[in-house]
């Protein structure tokens, strides 16, 4: 068990506005939402196929509930598991206004409160750094998927670049930071050959890793960590700018996929590699 030393009440201060383009949790919204959806909807399409209808889906740590809203779009029945009450609201509120049925529920990774083997794929994305017990979510994850089941995840490496960016940078500089509170604690990020050691004891296979960060080249992009926030420059509209996505590198944060109960992953297609010699 991991003593936190992270503000995740944080979530409850700030949650009722996740999807106002001026709320630094927005940031997890403008390009992250479509970038890392695109990637797990590629994974989708290789392992399970095209056609969602009747397949249900977990999210875990459901926050405002961007990633909740894309699954339900494609198809899938979406239950939303998180411990913040005022997100939990949040997403509700505006699945209503989009006429979207999504089923959200007040919960922790640690403990889901849903049966055993009910969801097809579970999905878990931002949270894993930020949970007290990270083997106890991994068991729960394997605990309510069905046999041959799909998890897909991101989350933040441990590595000298993650604690400049995640640490440094977006949270302790002055003129760059998005709060003035830790919601990082670099010593929780998670490197890819942990995760997979966790996930295998947890007969959670993994078919893949791969990076997730900034596509953008454009150096002004530094000047825009330092322009964001009020009536500067959204944060929505910041990550936007950055234009987050799948990239090569896992040196900052890394998404992937693992089939439950020890079977081997779906045979690969092309433009899905294994991913193994990145860990």
């Amino acid at each position: 068990m991991v003593g936190l030393v992270i503000d995740n009440d944080v979530y409850n201060r700030v949650g009722e506005s996740w999807w106002e383009e001026d709320n630094p949790l927005n940031l997890l919204h403008g390009s992250l939402t479509p970038g890392r959806f695109a990637y797990f909807r590629t994974v989708l399409g290789a392992t399970i196929g095209r056609d969602y209808r009747g397949l249900r889906a977990l999210d875990v740590g459901s926050g405002g509930g961007f990633l909740a809203e894309e699954f339900t779009r494609i198809g899938f029945r979406v239950t939303g598991i998180d411990p913040s009450p005022v997100s939990i609201d949040t997403a509700r509120r505006h699945a209503d206004r989009a006429e979207l049925d999504i089923e959200y529920r007040i919960g922790s990774g640690e403990r889901l409160p849903v049966p055993d083997s009910t969801f097809d794929v579970v999905y878990c994305c931002d949270v894993l750094e930020h949970v007290s017990d990270l083997d106890q979510v991994i068991a729960e994850t394997s605990r309510v998927l069905k046999p041959g089941g799909l998890y897909l995840f991101d989350t933040i490496n441990r590595t000298f670049v993650s604690k400049l960016v995640a640490i440094k940078i977006m949270q302790e500089w002055r003129m760059t930071r998005m709060f003035d509170t830790p919601i990082h604690d670099w010593s929780m990020c998670i490197r890819p050959a942990e995760l997979t050691a966790l996930l295998e004891r947890r007969d959670l296979r993994l078919g893949e890793i791969v990076g997730l960060g900034p596509r953008s080249k454009n150096p002004l992009r530094l000047l825009d960590l330092a322009r964001a926030g009020g009536t500067r420059l959204s944060y929505g509209e910041l990550s936007r700018r950055l234009d987050f996505g799948q990239i090569r590198s896992t040196a900052i944060s890394y998404m992937g996929y693992a089939v439950a109960n020890g079977e081997s992953p779906p045979r690969q297609r092309d433009g899905l590699p294994d991913g193994r010699d990145q860990l």
